[in-house]
């Protein structure tokens, strides 16, 4: 898994998630690579993987899964995010009710 990885490593990093006002939908995800949680935000704990949620975005994307996607053009992670009334064409925004 590729959370565990980037925790194990030399530098271990924990990732933050949040989301940011953009694009033609209203909201994109924005992810962080930070040391430890500030002081608002929601630690996340699933199969010894902690994820950071950053307080603002937490009723945007409660309930969402996330997954790490790789092909041969690019990796990223994905979202599945139970909330979203609408998103733009090209999928980078969205909007929740």
């Amino acid at each position: 898994m590729r959370l565990k990885a980037l925790q194990r490593g030399p530098t271990p990093q924990l990732i933050r998630i949040g989301v940011r006002n953009k694009g033609c939908a209203g909201l994109s995800y924005h992810l962080e690579y930070v040391e430890k949680p500030q002081k608002f935000d929601e630690v996340v704990e699933q199969d010894d993987v902690k994820v950071i949620i950053d307080s603002k975005a937490l009723f945007s994307i409660i309930g969402s899964e996330m997954d790490w996607h790789e092909d041969a053009l690019s990796s990223k992670f994905a979202f599945n995010n139970p909330n979203i009334k609408d998103a733009c064409g090209c999928g980078e925004s969205f909007t929740v009710s």
